[in-house]
């Protein structure tokens, strides 16, 4: 039998979060077969198996930190002799989340329940027999909250999978009783405190964490406010879309906005400056490596595209396509994560109007989109029209980025994007 340690990932890391497992004690694995996600302070890993065989044991529990260079998994390798009936036997306290997993003890959250001490299978749930169900973490998370038992439950899915459905259906019958995280209803009627159900920060919800305040607290930020009319953008997007589509890739406004603003970094270099950890000197960075704001199911990420000044829009619209399911899914490449220059959130993809934003240090400015709203608004001759005007926010470094810097920029990139065709003029 042998040891897979959790291999070196890179970037310091030295520990990661299991997050899901692809494989139980007891499965056959083929070489290269992903056996179980972890998720790092950056992404979503998925790690493979190194050679044919039989898992013979899980090391880490799902929820659970692993360390580098610590055990993993154990398994015995294709053509070895089998191991002895005892070394074989089931051990149900870690299985595979998205198959088999175990009963919950519903003393303590998210921590599998060991079966009863005697031989005779029954489980600690009163006198039913011990069983895996198939559910979903998302579904096991909701049964938890409502107090009841997944065993209780009848699974529709395939091979009897508890859905989220099914669940909510079981609660009904029970007149749909509200889900308990801590205390009963008694409790929140006669006043006593109702105590919250913890989840540890993790992963890349922790460095998210960490680095929002480093940022919040080291760098002076100030903000600069405008509006811009898109109408004009909005109607060649239209134009272009067809032609677009027929190539396969969806036209949003965000190439627009990037190819826009590595136009007006080209006049403004000093957005895309960044200052060293001394701060007694300005780096300038010939590319504009542009990243963009995604929330995804892992946490907030910020990919970036690299070069945008030299991508024509089709191709940064195939990059921004990329990078966000890369980071919906938690499983973007670490060379898209490093290298930004500048950043943009867009909020109002969200619904949101305004927002002040949060410079993803070490770059030197980022700008929060707000909704496209249609309002009236003023011509030239004075006559009311109805206009496609979207919200912007700037934060700036004010260490070495002033309101007059950011004004000036902000203007050239309104300007490119209040009348879209000049930005031929401009275009290598």
């Amino acid at each position: 039998m042998s040891d897979f340690k959790l291999p070196d990932i890179g970037e310091g890391i030295v520990e990661c979060e299991v997050v899901e497992w692809r494989v139980a004690q007891g499965d056959t694995i083929e070489e290269d077969q992903p056996i179980v996600e972890v998720m790092t302070d950056k992404a979503l890993v998925e790690i493979t198996a190194p050679e044919a065989g039989v898992i013979t044991k899980l090391y880490v529990a799902q929820g659970q930190i692993a360390k580098v260079h610590a055990p993993l998994y154990a398994y015995q390798a294709q053509g070895e002799e089998d191991a002895s009936a005892d070394e074989q036997a089931p051990d149900t306290s870690l299985v595979r989340e998205a198959e088999t997993p175990v009963e919950i003890d519903q003393t303590s959250p998210g921590k599998p329940s060991s079966p009863a001490a005697s031989g005779s299978g029954e489980a600690l749930h009163g006198e039913a027999h011990h069983r895996k169900v198939p559910a979903s973490p998302a579904v096991r998370r909701l049964v938890r909250e409502y107090g009841i038992s997944l065993t209780a439950i009848a699974g529709s899915g395939k091979a009897g999978r508890v859905l989220k459905e099914d669940v909510l259906a079981h609660v009904d019958g029970k007149s749909a009783a509200a889900p308990a995280l801590s205390a009963s209803s008694e409790s929140h009627a006669s006043g006593s405190a109702s105590a919250p159900r913890v989840e540890p920060l993790r992963g890349v919800r922790a460095v998210m964490a960490k680095r929002m305040v480093e940022s919040a607290t080291t760098i002076p930020h100030f903000h600069y406010g405008e509006e811009i009319d898109v109408t004009e953008l909005l109607a060649l997007r239209e134009r272009l879309k067809p032609q677009a589509d027929a190539q396969g890739e969806r036209l949003t406004l965000m190439p627009f906005f990037m190819k826009a603003l590595a136009l007006a970094v080209a006049e403004s270099p000093i957005l895309n400056a960044q200052l060293n950890e001394s701060g007694d000197e300005l780096h300038y960075y010939p590319q504009c490596n542009i990243g963009m704001a995604v929330d995804g199911k892992a946490g907030l990420m910020v990919p970036n595209i690299k070069g945008v000044e030299h991508l024509t829009l089709l191709e940064v619209a195939r990059e921004v396509g990329r990078l966000t399911a890369a980071a919906r899914e938690g499983r973007v490449d670490q060379a898209d994560l490093k290298g930004g220059t500048i950043s943009i959130s867009n909020i109002g993809a969200l619904g949101g109007t305004y927002a002040a934003p949060i410079i993803n240090a070490p770059e030197a400015a980022i700008v929060a989109i707000g909704k496209t709203q249609w309002l009236p608004r003023f011509d030239d001759q004075g006559t009311v029209q109805r206009r496609a005007i979207m919200t912007i926010t700037w934060a700036g470094d004010h260490r070495f980025i002033d309101g007059g810097a950011i004004a000036r920029f902000c203007n050239t990139w309104k300007g490119f994007l209040e009348t879209p065709e000049t930005m031929l003029l401009h275009l290598a």
